[in-house]
């Protein structure tokens, strides 16, 4: 959800929603004032989104007629570190995007459909880096693709490390040999 300003004020950066300021001859006042909650809309099918909290660690907006979900930017990194924490570990996140017609919920722009991850599961993002429409069960498809990412990770250390034994062990038979 986003938040307007009741009166005439002039809000801040989109960032700073919640704050207003007021125009006092060249000063700019911050003032405490009220604040109206506006709904968001599914892109899918345009019900109101309602808030959930997700798997006991966020609140997420909800579409509760076609079961999928919004994320704010910042929320799909969090939903990824239920499987796997490591950020430097994870890859690039968006590839081949894609202009659709659905509307982002927050500034109603179109979004871009991507590949996440190189992997087969396509997402849509707000092109304003407001957050992330998962359809469905493509939440669970997340983390799946987490955990396979883990194993891989895994997989490539053990390797690295037989490897690192296998040329210890020829360097020391090549300098016994010499």
């Amino acid at each position: 959800m986003f938040l307007v300003c009741l009166s005439a004020c002039f809000l801040r950066e989109a960032a700073m929603a919640g704050e207003c300021f007021v125009k006092k001859g060249s000063e700019s006042i911050i003032v405490s004032l009220h604040f109206m909650e506006l709904s968001m809309y599914c892109p899918r099918c345009q019900s109101v989104l309602t808030k959930k909290y997700y798997k006991g660690m966020m609140e997420v907006d909800y579409c509760p007629r076609c079961r999928g979900m919004w994320l704010d930017f910042n929320e799909l990194d969090r939903l990824e570190d239920v499987v796997f924490d490591q950020d430097h570990f994870k890859g690039s996140l968006i590839h081949r995007e894609a202009p659709v017609e659905n509307r982002c919920p927050v500034c109603e722009t179109p979004m871009l459909e991507f590949q996440y991850r190189l992997y087969h599961l396509k997402l849509d993002a707000c092109s304003h880096k407001h957050g992330f429409w998962l359809d469905a069960g493509e939440d669970e498809h997340v983390l799946e693709v987490m955990r396979k990412r883990k194993g891989e990770i895994h997989r490539k250390r053990e390797a690295e490390a037989e490897w690192k034994k296998v040329l210890k062990g020829l360097h020391e038979f090549f300098r016994q040999g010499m």
